[in-house]
């Protein structure tokens, strides 16, 4: 019996990553594989959007921290450009700092770097056909923050705002929080300023009150 042909597109990629040996490394996965093929390379996020522009391939693998240009400005320009390219986050970072930002540039979908070589392929074709791929570490944050009631400004707190305010709501002082979460005390009392801000609240008894009203502390 004749054996039937692989009718699978084949989904072409561009790498972006300032460190070669990753980028090598991912090249070398891919290339192996059937069904993808690397169009190109680059080594942060100016020259990643050259890149893309002029390949013009179906998913971008995006490295977030890079000498040069990072990848949420790459990200932005990319979808300012109205770029068709999918763009699939992979870092070793996954605070709440760098994936929301990456995902309100544009980002298709957000993966850590210790991620299995099938779960890579799989994501890669999911992000092709459109689809949201998230690591379980950054989808349960994305959860946490959409489920966080939003001050009336309609500004939710940040993870490590909401740290703090649990530790005021202790009778903490700053310079235990301080201690506590391993930062200064200066960044604490602007952890605070936007807390009372973001809530409209005055002080730390009234930034505590709203807490518990909204649901934040528990």
């Amino acid at each position: 019996m004749t054996e039937e042909p692989d009718t699978r597109r084949v989904i072409t990629l561009a790498l972006v990553d300032d460190h070669p040996v990753v980028r090598d490394g991912l090249r070398g996965m891919f290339s192996s594989a059937p069904g993808f093929e690397v169009l190109g390379e680059a080594a942060d996020g100016v020259a990643a959007v050259e890149l893309v522009r002029r390949v013009d391939p179906d998913v971008v693998l995006m490295d977030l921290r890079m000498p040069g240009g990072g990848g949420v400005a790459a990200i932005a320009e990319l979808t300012r450009l109205g770029a068709r390219s999918r763009v699939l986050v992979l870092t070793t970072y996954d605070t709440e700092s760098d994936t929301l930002p990456a995902i309100e540039a544009g980002a298709t979908g957000y993966l850590l770097k210790d991620a299995p070589r099938e779960e890579l392929f799989t994501a890669v074709r999911a992000a092709a056909d459109g689809r949201t791929v998230l690591s379980p570490a950054v989808a349960s944050r994305l959860i946490t923050r959409v489920r966080t009631p939003a001050a009336p400004g309609g500004e939710a707190l940040s993870t490590r705002e909401r740290e703090v305010l649990a530790l005021v709501a202790k009778g903490t002082s700053n310079r235990e929080i301080a201690a506590e979460l391993f930062i200064s005390e200066a960044t604490v009392k602007t952890h605070l300023t936007h807390v009372f801000a973001k809530l409209g609240a005055k002080d730390r008894a009234a930034a505590v009150a709203l807490g518990y009203e909204r649901g934040i502390l528990g």
